[in-house]
């Protein structure tokens, strides 16, 4: 087994530097301050309204806004390119958005959304990383109904057609940025708290179909209750979601300073060099 798992940590480096056949993890291409391209996606859209507020807000449109909000945040206190999976009220299928940040080669990937719940009292802010076991039913129930935004449900997650090195290759760089993920989304989501002193509902993780397959740290953020009338009115608020754009950056930037392993990308195209 250790034989086995040497080759293929060299296998997985040669790819990144060929030109150095094998190199250390401190040689691999970074950006140079370790965050170069942010991916914000807004949960839901066009015919997928996300959740609903008492009074008629729908979370398709806080999550755009907030998503607005958080790029220009970002854009003015980090020199970073900000991208968003949708910049309109448009659907977009769970998976693409993920595979968009793959193809961008982002190094963050935050998914926003709005939560609901049957009680009009549930109140709270959750932060949520991915992993196929979900900390506790209501993250389950959370998860679910996320990924009910796409027709089918849950994607198929099976390996993808291109041979084993490929698939193990994209399990391995998942796994280098499953770490980060919890670390991420436990700075956010004290940040997220200490800007809002709103109530902490905790880190928690679960099978979100937007988080699978991100080589990148990536969380999802439920930013509050829409069904709350409360904190509907808060998240439909321009203040407020100014206010939660700026704690939600000042996460990424804490994110930022607290990480020291440095992170290199592979890109794994679906055809070979001779196609």
């Amino acid at each position: 087994m250790g034989k086995y798992l040497s080759v293929l940590i060299i296998s997985f480096m040669f790819l990144l530097c060929p030109d150095q056949g094998a190199c250390s993890l401190r040689d691999l291409p970074v950006a140079e301050d370790g965050i170069r391209i942010i991916v914000i996606d807004p949960g839901h859209g066009g015919d997928d309204t996300g959740a609903k507020g008492p009074a008629g807000s729908e979370e398709k449109d806080v999550t755009l806004k907030l998503a607005w909000k958080l790029a220009e945040v970002l854009k003015e206190r980090l020199d970073v390119r900000v991208l968003l999976t949708r910049t309109a009220d448009v659907f977009i299928p769970l998976e693409e958005r993920t595979a968009f940040a793959n193809r961008m080669h982002a190094d963050l990937f935050i998914s926003i959304h709005a939560n609901a719940a049957q009680s009009r009292e549930a109140k709270g802010i959750e932060t949520f990383f991915l992993n196929f076991e979900a900390t506790d039913e209501d993250a389950r129930r959370v998860a679910a109904f996320e990924n009910s935004a796409n027709a089918a449900g849950l994607m198929d997650v099976s390996p993808a057609e291109g041979g084993d090195l490929k698939d193990i290759l994209v399990d391995l760089a998942n796994t280098m940025s499953h770490h980060e993920s919890s670390r991420l989304a436990e700075v956010v989501h004290a940040s997220m708290l200490g800007a809002a002193g709103r109530e902490s509902r905790g880190v928690k993780q679960a099978h979100f179909t937007v988080l699978v397959g991100a080589t990148m740290p990536a969380v999802l953020v439920e930013v509050g209750f829409i069904t709350n009338p409360a904190e509907e009115r808060l998240l439909t608020s321009a203040k407020d979601q100014a206010r939660m754009a700026e704690a939600i950056a000042d996460g990424i930037l804490n994110f930022r300073d607290i990480v020291t392993r440095k992170r290199g990308y592979i890109e794994i195209s679906g055809k070979s060099e001779e196609d």
